[in-house]
């Protein structure tokens, strides 16, 4: 069986002015520009806008100058909902600190607002801070508040209670934010551990915000007609969706439904794609260096000028670099979703275009074709920059693809998920354990081949966990237990994947890369279960699949809302429009527990081919992962916060 691994490729490097302006950096808080928001086939700012209407109600409760002290977990989601300059400017928000142990730096402001998570050691923090500002004598100009975010905590007000702060705000509120537009088509509520919440600790909650968020969605994007569903936590979240719609008593949204269907997919449904190595060029950025609501921090050497080495400090050379990455960007846009072997191409062909358009100012012999120049530069000059930009990038990734390192490991992945030689300890595992090398990457390859054989035998998987305790630690008894308990590892039980990976075709042989035609391009040769369970329910549907929707797990939901007779007739009028000008459904996809940048390039390919039945997509999640930061969760000492770069293949 012909195995297929990533190929060789040139990245052609190509000799650029490269600028770094100010609009790609984002510090604390830094708002990324939502004008791309509206250009999908669902007007996401008008989401956006919402979360930021409510918040700023929030805020503006209290009146006069304020800081803002913020959980660090927090900058990032508010800063794509809430820029800085508009808070200062509009609304009193003098100063903004982050929450930290220290406490609070001098501020001669009326008002401070703590906005935090619901976490106990957050709260432990926040007290510190109050006890110091009693200690400097600072309660007798100020008043404090505490948002949570996104509900408040019974457990986290009883903590500042045995504290003896709790008496020290002024009001307690809490601010529901639910689903942030990442990009056009792509939402997520970043909560970074709901995954192991629901099958490991067995707490819901998550499910609970998941279906409120749906909920908002529904209030101003109408009523979903049709809702499909696969795994335990899908089936929970439709129920409580049904349960709150009882709860408004029959109050409607008057909107036509804007949304054809919403698919609901468990992570649980397919734990397998996660953990294969992604190969688009967004997959990539986001294993490597750890893409984080939107912005990604990278080797400050690669984006260094002569400029720069001249008018800057050396420490602020030293430091990451941080760049915004969505489709505000132009060539990131055409970039994120390739196959990393097509990207040197587009690259090359890029810049060979801008040198071609620079050039006509050669040719520019009249007023009126130097003024057309001159009008067409700051578009070249921003295309530019961006060119010198993702060249740099590629030039980072193309370093990790090249090492034996990742070639050797995508290799073993490759034959995995072939069926070769799963039934047995496998050596290149073996030989990964023996030189000590990244936990998560010997976990990572471990889980895929017991999802492969449909679990592993009990002679190898003790001979595994023999091995890995000796290697790493006898703590990792957890890890190894939480592993198996959340579905990663299992004994050997009726197979199930060979049947599904047949059934499903998630092996394509002889992938074009450069010109895909299927969607296992993400992967170079495998296609995601969860998105072949998208494609299949826009067509045929799923009953035609049924045998291998009973071979996963959890349960299969199908639900029809009712729509308001008004609003049905001129849905029923706007469906017939778009059927003859061709235009696409919407369905909105909702991956609970997780979804890769891989799966989104995925789906995104999938809403470009006109087959004759066609659809567009809207991604949410509950987050976005990589198989290294899924793993993550399960390990000993877990810490959302603490996951490092570059956490191994």
């Amino acid at each position: 069986m012909q195995q297929r691994v990533l190929r060789e490729t040139g990245i052609y490097l190509v000799t650029v002015v490269t600028v770094y302006p100010r609009p790609f950096e984002n510090t604390t808080m830094a708002g990324s520009g939502a004008a791309h928001l509206h250009l999908g086939k669902l007007n996401l700012s008008i989401l956006r806008d919402f979360y930021r209407r409510e918040f700023l109600e929030c805020i503006d409760k209290c009146t006069g100058t304020k800081a803002l002290v913020w959980d660090d977990g927090l900058t990032g989601p508010f800063g794509l909902i809430a820029e800085a300059s508009m808070l200062k400017e509009q609304h009193e928000v003098e100063r903004m600190f982050r929450l930290e142990a220290s406490g609070l730096p001098s501020s001669n402001v009326q008002n401070i607002i703590f906005i935090t998570r619901p976490r106990l050691h957050l709260m432990e923090i926040i007290a510190q801070c109050l006890l110091n500002e009693e200690m400097k004598g600072g309660f007798v100009r100020k008043e404090f508040y505490l948002v949570f975010v996104p509900r408040k905590s019974l457990l986290c007000e009883k903590k500042l209670k045995e504290q003896g702060v709790y008496g020290s705000f002024a009001s307690v509120e809490e601010f529901n934010l639910g689903l942030i537009p990442f990009d056009s088509d792509l939402l997520s509520m970043e909560m970074e551990e709901a995954y192991r919440e629901c099958y490991l600790e067995n707490d819901f909650t998550s499910m609970f915000f998941a279906a409120q968020s749906l909920m908002t969605i529904q209030a101003l994007y109408g009523s979903i007609p049709y809702i499909y569903g696969k795994g335990d936590c899908a089936k929970q979240v439709v129920d409580m969706m049904r349960r709150m719609k009882m709860e408004m008593g029959g109050v409607e949204p008057q909107i036509t439904p804007q949304i054809d269907n919403l698919l609901i997919i468990d992570r649980t449904v397919d734990l397998l794609t996660p953990l294969l190595s992604q190969l688009t060029y967004e997959g990539l950025i986001d294993e490597v260096f750890n893409i984080t609501n939107t912005s990604v921090k990278l080797p400050p050497e690669k984006f260094v000028t002569a400029e720069d080495k001249k008018n800057s400090k050396e420490e602020a050379l030293s430091e990451p670099k941080k760049f915004i990455l969505n489709s505000a960007d132009e060539l990131y846009a055409e970039l994120r979703d390739k196959n990393f072997n097509a990207v040197g191409i587009i690259v090359s062909r890029k810049a060979k275009t801008i040198t071609a358009e620079y050039d006509e100012r050669h040719s520019a012999k009249t007023v009126g074709e130097m003024k057309q120049f001159v009008s067409k530069l700051p578009h070249l000059q921003a295309v530019r920059t961006s060119l010198g930009i993702h060249t740099s990038i590629a030039e980072l990734i193309k370093d990790y693809t090249d090492s034996d390192e990742f070639l050797d490991s995508l290799r073993c992945q490759q034959e995995l998920i072939h069926g070769i030689d799963t039934d047995k300890v496998n050596s290149y595992i073996e030989d990964c354990i023996a030189r000590q090398e990244n936990l998560t990457k010997v976990l990572r390859l471990l889980c895929i081949q017991s999802m492969c054989n449909d679990g592993l035998k009990p002679k190898v998987l003790e001979y595994y966990k023999r091995e890995i305790i000796q290697t790493y630690g006898f703590e990792h008894l957890v890890t190894l237990s939480n592993l198996e308990k959340s579905g990663f590892l299992r004994p050997h039980s009726t197979r199930t994947y060979q049947v599904v990976r047949k059934t499903m075709r998630l092996i394509v042989e002889d992938i074009n890369e450069q010109t895909p035609t299927d969607i296992a391009y993400v992967y170079s040769g495998y296609a995601p279960l969860s998105i072949r369970l998208a494609q299949t329910l826009a067509r045929p549907g799923w009953r035609s699949i049924t045998e291998v929707l009973n071979l996963l797990p959890g349960p299969k939901v199908e639900e029809v809302q009712q729509i308001p007779m008004g609003l049905r007739k001129r849905r029923a009028s706007v469906t017939s429009s778009q059927s003859s000008m061709g235009e696409q459904k919407l369905t909105l996809v909702f991956f609970l527990g997780g979804v890769t940048q891989a799966e989104v390039a995925a789906l995104r390919f999938l809403a470009q081919q006109d087959d004759g039945h066609p659809t567009d997509y809207v991604i949410a999640t509950t987050r976005i992962v990589t198989g290294a930061k899924l793993l993550a969760e399960m390990m000993v000492g877990y810490s959302p916060e603490g996951l490092p770069i570059a956490p191994g293949f």
